[in-house]
């Protein structure tokens, strides 16, 4: 997948993959999810059961020969699934042999132990490698700075934004335009939109700005070593990250940097994160969880910018555990570093937060234990690739996270505030909030109720008295459930048949010693 979406991304390349039939299913997540118009550029094998008692080497070498006659690329990459590397046909090797015309790039992509991400990264740094390598000099000999002494403006390339990224094409977008107000030329984008001559024009600018390190930086990593080109290593996802790249930027391209206040000027999260409308917000908990770059981020927005106290910090990006460690050491908490959704969830109970940042499965978890959530990263559905303009990056990606982040947290206010004075005389009897059925009830989550029934039914926990219940819902929905199964852990440890409100509250003292 990771290939394919580099291949998908660009213009002129087409991928074959050595694949059962089962594996075109891939083709869906660019029409569905990404809702392109056109499929992936993408031949498969497609072998069957019966084809592996004869020579499957001579089919990979078929369908290399026609998709190359039919498709006509500029540059062809040949690779095999996880299910097609145990038989072992070298389907690389194979198309390197048959003398084609057009640039053959060998993939050899260990789906049994690496992820996505790292097949993208691994898929776009051996593109780059093999057509510039030719071009790279012996001695790399590369100044940042040399667009002064040529008397152009100073041009850069945006290394990284792909297809089934996290709001790629938005991002782009949205830094060509920061860029251009700074005097930036922007010269090539890659992977998306890309052609084989624009990767070949890549030394031809002044720097690279790595914009998504996962898919990123091994390419920018062996441009510098190769062509001496120098790459940021800043993302500019929040209002402060951005700052920092652009100075880092400017400063590398010997200009001046630009001041703080250009933030202050271009987004409205300083302002509101300063004004008196954000009390609510400060101190909220928050549980974050994606890939490296955008849990780190959010990192940095959520206790720098927001105010709010980060609880849990994660992903799932092996090859960035090291800084998404170094953050969570900083914030005071142990780093999650994992790829088993379950063991998330289960954090993600333990930390209770009053709003989750992750990914599509992170959705999925918060909705079982009743959280607000905003998805940050992929993996993502269809509802997180919208039609319209929704970057990340830059200044207006702030304002874009600063909705998408406080909406939540100010809907789940308005929840609890219905469950509050549900009983107020100007309160007709039902009355929903934006939840629907769910507003204005006094009930827990289903997960706290099953695990409170289970509980009562084998070891005949204690019983909630009337007006210990009454106490109970006056607490926030969103925590209620912690409170709940607290109080029962410390009525039980007390020897205490029954809860009632002096229960509730010295449980909540015990914990707080």
């Amino acid at each position: 997948m990771g290939a394919m979406r580099i291949a998908a991304s660009m213009r002129g390349v087409h991928y074959v993959l050595h694949a059962p039939q089962g594996d075109t299913y891939a083709d869906l997540l660019f029409t569905m999810i990404e809702r392109r118009g056109q499929r992936p550029p993408v031949t498969y094998t497609t072998f069957q059961a019966r084809d592996l008692g004869g020579d499957t080497a001579e089919l990979v070498k078929r369908t290399v020969r026609e998709a190359a006659e039919r498709f006509r690329p500029d540059a062809l990459l040949v690779g095999e699934s996880c299910t097609a590397e145990l038989i072992q046909d070298q389907p690389g090797a194979l198309a390197q042999g048959m003398g084609l015309s057009m640039p053959v790039v060998t993939l050899e992509l260990p789906a049994y132990s690496k992820k996505e991400n790292w097949g993208a990264a691994e898929t776009l740094y051996q593109l780059v490698r093999n057509l510039l390598k030719p071009q790279a000099p012996d001695q790399p000999q590369h100044d940042p700075k040399a667009w002064m002494a040529v008397g152009r403006r100073p041009r850069v390339n945006l290394i990284g934004p792909s297809l089934l990224g996290f709001r790629c094409r938005d991002d782009v977008l949205e830094i060509q335009r920061l860029l251009t107000v700074h005097g930036i030329d922007v010269g090539v984008v890659a992977p998306l939109g890309a052609e084989v001559s624009d990767i070949q024009r890549i030394p031809q600018a002044d720097l690279n700005v790595c914009l998504y390190p996962e898919i990123a930086e091994s390419s920018c990593s062996w441009l510098e070593r190769s062509f001496g080109m120098p790459f940021t290593r800043k993302v500019p996802i929040g209002v402060g990250a951005t700052h920092d790249f652009l100075v880092e930027l400017h400063t590398l391209l010997g200009m001046d940097p630009p001041t703080a206040e250009e933030g202050y000027r271009c987004s409205r999260l300083p302002w509101y994160s300063e004004s008196v409308d954000s009390t609510y917000l400060t101190g909220k908990r928050v549980f974050i969880f994606g890939d490296g770059s955008h849990a780190l981020a959010a990192a940095r927005i959520c206790s720098e910018e927001l105010g709010f106290k980060v609880v849990g910090l994660g992903t799932y990006s092996r090859e960035m555990a090291r800084s998404v460690r170094a953050a969570a050491k900083e914030l005071g908490l142990d780093a999650l570093i994992s790829d088993d959704y379950l063991e998330v969830e289960a954090a993600m109970a333990d930390a209770a937060p009053e709003l989750v940042l992750g990914t599509q499965m992170e959705r999925h978890s918060a909705k079982r234990l009743g959280i607000p959530c905003a998805v940050i990263s992929t993996p993502m559905h269809v509802q997180d690739v919208p039609a319209r303009n929704s970057p990340q990056m830059g200044w207006e990606g702030a304002n874009v996270i600063f909705d998408a982040w406080v909406h939540p947290l100010m809907m789940g206010l308005e929840e609890h505030l219905i469950g509050m004075f549900r009983h107020d005389f100007e309160f007709v009897d039902g009355h929903q909030s934006h939840l629907g059925h769910r507003g204005g009830t006094d009930q827990s989550t289903e997960a706290d109720r099953q695990s409170t029934v289970v509980v009562s039914a084998e070891e005949q926990g204690p019983v909630w008295t009337a007006d210990g219940e009454a106490e109970l819902k006056k607490i926030p929905f969103f925590v209620r459930g912690k409170v709940r199964r607290n109080t029962e852990t410390y009525a039980r440890q007390e020897g205490r048949k029954e809860i009632s409100s002096e229960t509730l509250y010295d449980a909540k003292a015990h914990y707080k010693a």
